[in-house]
């Protein structure tokens, strides 16, 4: 690409006043003059927040990023979008999720960018910033951020997956309150996202399983000087993609999106790898749909032995090889001639790829597990659809009929679980309503409902549990999720009332609950839809345009992409 085909040259390369201002006003940062002449105007799109604990780093590796720009005759420019931080956005960072994705869009093609560096890390940052990017369609690279170092805690390795094990200690006496002011500093311990195979993990596997970034992004730690210097890797090879034109849709075709499935089925990725993944597919045009997964995902073991499924952390996956090996185990089963960001071919990139610990990565002939990392649901609770991850879900609930607990929203389940009157027992199956896209609104992770104190205390530490809503990719047990249409929506899910008898039968992938057609017609003639939680703003217009979770939860009129030509100058 010359420098009259670059994008950023409708914005410096004028004559004239609109050319003047466009320079002047960038001149007020002390750029001379040749900055602007035919160098490639490289975006790094920073998700740094001190509200976004995960991303806190960001600001030293966008340096790591500049400099490679610079290296390869580039011209950096650093901009902010909106930072979604998993751990303390109220009512839940998925909710704005989209809204950051449209900030992403539009920040990148009103400016005058030629490619751009998306660094992301947190759960919901990245594919916010992916989705954004796919609307404009120009040559993008990933950077994550890391995972953070494995957490300690008297002599043993913790991570995120624990913490739902010691709130269960608590409410059943095992440890007292103050002493997880301790295991918080253990865990917590450096720069970085979640330590295990959660959300942030699995979605830094699922942009390297993509070919968005360089090979090896998604296990090195935040705190080792190799993360930026990949950064640094990535800041130069934008600029070669750009004069490639090497775009997203150049990238993410067919075969990249299943050569993604068929690794977060071998690494026992996130259940919320399938809601992130239909939304980026929407954006780019690739057809995908929710019953795509689970033939793709089906005959996968787990040969990633990762918490929350396994044992292990992302930092022994990065000792281990990183997921370079895990996709060179994969080799007779990935479509091996997706390009990726490097120009070259997935297979090319895990070709030379060594494995340092079996235990960690094992092999397709002999995994970790032979239970897959996603099971696609379908059935007359769930008529277009539910999630279950089999790898960390207990194997004698994986067929199993039970009676239906019902609690009709976030606060009836906290008010109930953990009394005395509350009729369950360790067969009972809990169903929590009215917390999936709309209900909530935003569709929390709050699907790993905790167990019931009375049952903790006789030692059940599982059971079913179905929702309209997600669950922590750190989370684990027998949770069924993403049950669509969702009880706000009014599908079947909002009719289910205490003591119906549900079936759940993951090895033929139903759901079911024995209600026949006539009763399901009454329940439906007497359902009354809920108010909406509000008549303003954002979340306004999230309620009425949000899609259901099958479709990837996206908003209506954000499905494709507007592309990157901007006719009309400001002056």
């Amino acid at each position: 690409m010359d420098e009259q085909e670059l994008r950023s040259r409708a914005w410096f390369g004028r004559k004239g006043k609109d050319g003047f201002i466009y320079r002047a006003w960038m001149k007020n940062q002390g750029i001379p003059d040749y900055e602007f002449q035919g160098k490639p105007v490289i975006g790094i799109c920073n998700t740094w927040s001190e509200l976004t604990p995960c991303n806190a780093h960001f600001r030293e590796l966008a340096e790591s990023v500049k400099r490679g720009i610079l290296e390869a005759g580039g011209f950096p420019v650093e901009f902010p979008v909106m930072s979604l931080g998993e751990t303390l956005m109220k009512p839940t960072a998925m909710l704005y999720r989209n809204l950051a994705s449209m900030d992403v869009e539009e920040s990148i093609r009103a400016n005058p960018l030629d490619g751009v560096v998306l660094l992301c890390g947190c759960d919901k940052t990245t594919p916010s910033l992916v989705m954004g990017a796919c609307s404009v369609n120009i040559p993008t690279i990933v950077v994550s951020g890391g995972p953070m170092l494995t957490g300690n805690h008297r002599g043993k390795q913790i991570g995120t997956s624990d913490v739902w094990r010691y709130h269960d200690d608590v409410r059943s006496g095992k440890i007292m309150e103050e002493e997880l002011l301790t295991i918080e500093a253990a865990m917590c311990r450096s720069q970085g996202h979640c330590a295990v195979m959660g959300t942030a993990s699995s979605m830094a596997c699922m942009v390297e399983s993509l070919g968005l970034s360089l090979p090896g992004n998604a296990a090195i730690p935040a705190a080792d000087s190799r993360r930026k210097v990949l950064a640094q890797l990535s800041g130069l090879r934008i600029v070669e993609m750009v004069k490639e034109d090497l775009k997203l849709s150049d990238i993410l075709t067919r075969q990249a999106f299943e050569n993604a499935i068929i690794t977060n089925a071998a690494i026992g990725g996130s259940t919320n790898f399938v809601i992130h993944l239909l939304a980026i597919a929407g954006r780019i045009g690739v057809p995908l749909e929710l019953k795509d997964f689970d033939p793709l995902s089906k005959n996968i073991p787990l040969i990633a032995n990762l918490q929350p499924s396994g044992q292990y952390f992302m930092e022994d996956l990065f000792y281990a090889g990183g997921l370079p090996v895990v996709l060179k185990a994969l080799d007779g089963i990935l479509h091996r001639d997706a390009i990726t960001v490097n120009g070259k071919t997935i297979a090319d990139n895990y070709s030379n790829a060594v494995g340092y610990n079996s235990n960690v990565i094992t092999t397709v002939d002999a995994p970790f597990n032979t239970a897959t990392g996603l099971a696609i649901l379908t059935g007359n609770l769930c008529e277009s659809g539910a999630v279950i991850k089999p790898s960390a879900a207990s194997g004698h609930l994986m067929q199993h009929t039970g009676k239906a607990v019902v609690f009709e929203n976030i606060e009836d389940f906290k008010a109930r679980i953990d009394t005395d009157e509350l009729e369950v027992d360790e067969n009972s199956i809990l169903v929590l309503k009215n917390v999936g896209p709309k209900g909530y609104p935003g569709m929390p992770e709050v699907g790993n409902m905790g167990i019931p104190k009375k049952l903790l205390e006789k030692g059940i530490t599982d059971m079913v549990r179905i929702s309209d809503g997600r669950m922590s990719g750190t989370g684990f047990g027998t949770v069924v999720l993403h049950v669509s249409p969702e009880a706000a929506a009014g599908g079947n899910f909002a009719l289910i009332k205490t003591g119906d008898l549900i079936t759940l039968d993951v090895p033929n992938r139903t759901l079911n609950v024995a209600i026949s057609t006539e009763e399901f017609a009454e329940r439906k003639r007497q359902y009354v839809q809920p108010d909406p939680v509000t008549n303003r703003g954002y979340v306004k217009l999230y309620l009425d345009h949000v899609q259901q979770a099958h479709l990837g939860a996206d908003m209506d009129f954000l499905v494709g992409g507007s592309g990157s030509k901007v006719l009309r100058d400001s002056h």
